[in-house]
């Protein structure tokens, strides 16, 4: 009978363990759809049109703040795949919680670019929806309404990617916690 018990008792965190593994996966993937989603949409957000015979040109690569998304979520996906793949390593090596902790660090650095450049695009995105009026800043979206609902789309899509890094630095923060000094 005791055979049975510390059989059940080893096989508890081997199953948590696969349970773990299998959802940092699935949340690693879908970071990485959602910041590859992300960035390919914004940088495929362009539109022109004529407002009073005046041709406008919008384009993510015309705001500063919409390049450094592009470039976080370029960063972002890259890191995601890459986390993928060692994730994938040790996860099947070890239940180390020195692995953990570095993953933790790795997940907490691409929140905080992810959230920067979401941060970046969500306040340009709303001057350019609702304008500055103590600038003189007009709303231009009434205008490249298409150009707007692309951004709109693809910051979503980010935030989406931020949730999931932050659920990810959670889960990696609560395994790093086992590291015995």
């Amino acid at each position: 009978m005791e055979t049975i018990g510390a059989k059940n008792m080893q096989n508890q965190p081997l199953k948590s363990h696969k349970c773990l593994l299998a959802t940092q996966i699935l949340f690693r993937i879908l970071a990485t759809a959602f910041t590859l989603a992300a960035t390919l949409i914004i940088l495929s957000s362009k539109q022109i049109v004529s407002v009073f015979g005046i041709e406008m040109d919008a384009r993510y690569s015309y705001s500063s703040a919409f390049k450094f998304f592009a470039l976080s979520n370029i960063i972002g996906c890259c890191f995601s795949v890459l986390s993928l793949i060692i994730a994938s390593v040790l996860g099947h090596k070890s239940l180390d919680p020195n692995n953990y902790f570095y993953m933790f660090l790795h997940d907490l650095i691409v929140l905080a670019l992810l959230l920067a450049g979401c941060a970046a695009a969500t306040a340009i995105g709303y001057v350019g929806k609702y304008g500055e009026n103590h600038s003189g800043w007009m709303p231009i979206c009434d205008h490249v309404s298409k150009f707007c609902h692309k951004v709109t789309t693809s910051v979503m899509l980010s935030y989406f990617a931020v949730i999931l890094y932050l659920f990810l630095t959670i889960i990696s923060a609560n395994q790093s916690r086992k590291i015995q000094v």
